[in-house]
C-alpha cells in the first residue's frame, strides 16, 4: 500500500483523536468532484423519488449516487484508513456537508458516535475530504485533542435551525481555548475518531465550503441497538458476517437502489432518533408521525 500514513501521522491520530492535512486527491481531481456535485444540484434541484436532494447528500447518499460510492472506494483513501483500522474495511455512511458563504450554519461540539448504536468502539473513523478551500475563515473543523479517550458523554438536543446536525446535539462546557483547527485545501482530508469532540463555525468566506464525510468501520463493529446494520465492503473481507452487505448503486437514482434506500432509512432511524423529543428530519422513518 503506497499511500499509508507515516508513523508520525498514525501516532498523531492515536494521541489526539484526529489527524489533518492528508492527501486524498489532487486539487484538480477535487475540482472535478466538486463540479460533479454541483451538476447534481442543478440536474436534481427538485430532488428525486419524493426526497429533496439534500436528503441524499446528508444521509446514505452512497446507496443511490454512484459518485459518492466511488469516492469511498478510492485506493489512496483506503490505504490511509487501513493504517488505522487494518485491512478489512466497510463503509457505513457517506455524507456531504455544504455551508454556503456568509450563512450562519454551524456544527456544534459533539461526538459522532453518540447516536450510531455502535457502543464505545475504536474500530471506526471518519475521513473528511475537502472539495473546496476549507480554511479557518470558511469554518473548518476544530478538535479537542485527546477527547477520544473519554467515553460517550451527555449531549443536549437543541434542534437549532442553523445547526447542521440532525438533532442540533451539543456537548456543554467545552473549553474552546484547547481547540485545534484542521484547515484543508481542496483534495486534502482529515481523519477523526468517533468519540473526538469536534465542531465547526459559520462560513465567513466568499466561496461555498464543501466537504465529504465517509464513515469507515471494521467487520468487528456491531450495531448493538437494532441488530445487523447495512454497510458496503470496500476492502478485504467480512469473515465475521456481522453486517448486511450492500454492493453500491446500480446507477444514479435507480429504482431498486431507491427502494433499498428507504429500507435502510427505516431500519436506521430507530437508532439515530432514539430519545429525541423533536423531529430528526432527514433521519426520520417515513412511516413515523
Amino acid at each position: 500500500m503506497q499511500g499509508q500514513l507515516s508513523p508520525t501521522e498514525t501516532q498523531h491520530y492515536h494521541d489526539k483523536g484526529y489527524v489533518a492535512g492528508l492527501t486524498a486527491f489532487s486539487s484538480e481531481d477535487a475540482a472535478g468532484l466538486r463540479q460533479q456535485v454541483e451538476t447534481l444540484e442543478q440536474m436534481y434541484a427538485a430532488g428525486a423519488d419524493g426526497f429533496d436532494l439534500g436528503q441524499f447528500f446528508r444521509v446514505n447518499g452512497h446507496l443511490v449516487i454512484p459518485l459518492l460510492a466511488q469516492v469511498s472506494r478510492t485506493p489512496q483513501i483506503l490505504d490511509q484508513v487501513a493504517s488505522i483500522l487494518g485491512p478489512d474495511l466497510l463503509v457505513w455512511s457517506v455524507e456531504l456537508f455544504i455551508k454556503e458563504p456568509g450563512t450562519k450554519s454551524v456544527v456544534s461540539w459533539h461526538q459522532d458516535i453518540t447516536y450510531w448504536g455502535m457502543g464505545e468502539t475504536d474500530e471506526e473513523l471518519t475521513a473528511w475530504i475537502a472539495l473546496s478551500d476549507v480554511s479557518v475563515e470558511a469554518g473548518c473543523m476544530r478538535f479537542i485533542p485527546g477527547s477520544h479517550k473519554n467515553k460517550i458523554v451527555a449531549h443536549e438536543d437543541t434542534f437549532d435551525e442553523d445547526n447542521l446536525l440532525s438533532r442540533g446535539q451539543e456537548i456543554a462546557g467545552i473549553d474552546e481555548t484547547k481547540a485545534e483547527h484542521g484547515p484543508l485545501k481542496p483534495g486534502q482530508m482529515s481523519f477523526h475518531h468517533g468519540r473526538t469532540f469536534h465542531a465547526s463555525s459559520p462560513n465567513n468566506s466568499e466561496d461555498r465550503r464543501i466537504g465529504l464525510a465517509i464513515r469507515y468501520v471494521t467487520p468487528g463493529v456491531r450495531q448493538s441497538a437494532q441488530g445487523r446494520d447495512y454497510a458496503m465492503l470496500v476492502r478485504g473481507k467480512d469473515a465475521e458476517n456481522g453486517w448486511i452487505h450492500i454492493a453500491g448503486p446500480n446507477r444514479l437514482f435507480d429504482p431498486e437502489d431507491l427502494a433499498l434506500y428507504r429500507e435502510v432509512l427505516n431500519h436506521q432511524s430507530t437508532t439515530l432518533a432514539a430519545g429525541a423529543e423533536g423531529n430528526v428530519g432527514m433521519y426520520q422513518a417515513e412511516d413515523a408521525s
